[in-house]
């Protein structure tokens, strides 16, 4: 019952934090994923704990409303496939090129001159215990500009940022058969985005790449930019009594 009530808690709003803009949450995503999801783009990194074994999923198809630019069904999942609870860990979701993140059910907001080179927003998700074969999602609100490529990345770090267990990407989404005229615009994980581009428009159907592909984010640099966002001390607002227990 005990490692329940953690998970419950790991996705709540973080109360305060030295240096980060907070942003207000919508309700989060229940502990196990909606759906199916995808960890293409991913590699393990750092060693993690003995019996701790942490990927994390992104779905495989999400759409672009054409007249807004607003992302729908993008969902964020970090799952512990280990055989032991995880301790603390840091779940990070950063956009790159034409997707900007603008929310993070429950998460804090990276300091933009604190985001990894090349990125354009990021958040970061303090999770207090991974219960052994369990998961944890979080609600993505992002915007993506069908002009531009997009990609999307999500490390998975220890509490106190000094390691790197897990990384996704920087995956794409996008189409290869954009439709500028429809509603909305379905977009597939590790697709590269093909902008519709006007008739005669040429040289703009091959964009020059602007982020850095399936290269690793640098070692640290998310890091710094999360315990800058509160890193270690991201916990310390909750062990004062909540009046719940």
């Amino acid at each position: 019952m005990s490692s329940r009530r953690h998970a419950k808690i790991a996705g709540s709003l973080l109360t305060a934090t030295v240096t980060a803009v907070l942003v207000l949450p919508f309700a989060a995503v229940a502990d196990d994923p909606p759906g199916p999801g995808s960890s293409e783009g991913g590699k393990a990194m750092d060693k993690a704990p003995a019996g701790v074994e942490l990927t994390t999923t992104l779905p495989k198809k999400i759409s672009v409303d054409n007249s807004t630019e607003e992302t729908k069904d993008l969902v964020a999942s970090v799952r512990n496939q280990g055989t032991e609870d995880s301790g603390k860990i840091i779940l990070a979701v950063v956009g790159f090129d034409g997707l900007s993140v603008k929310d993070v059910a429950g998460c804090t907001a990276i300091p933009k001159n604190k985001l990894p080179k090349g990125s354009n927003s990021g958040f970061s998700c303090a999770i207090d215990n991974l219960a052994a074969g369990k998961s944890k999602s979080y609600k993505v609100a992002a915007t993506f500009d069908l002009d531009k490529t997009g990609k999307i990345c999500l490390p998975v770090q220890s509490g106190d940022g000094k390691k790197t267990f897990w990384q996704q990407g920087p995956v794409p989404f996008g189409t290869t058969s954009p439709s500028p005229n429809a509603p909305v615009t379905p977009l597939l994980l590790n697709t590269e985005n093909k902008p519709a581009t006007p008739a005669g428009d040429k040289g703009k159907e091959d964009l020059p790449s602007t982020g850095i592909g399936d290269e690793v984010l640098p070692l640290g640099m998310v890091g710094a930019g999360l315990i800058a966002a509160g890193g270690a001390g991201l916990w310390a607002s909750r062990r004062k009594p909540s009046g719940t227990g």
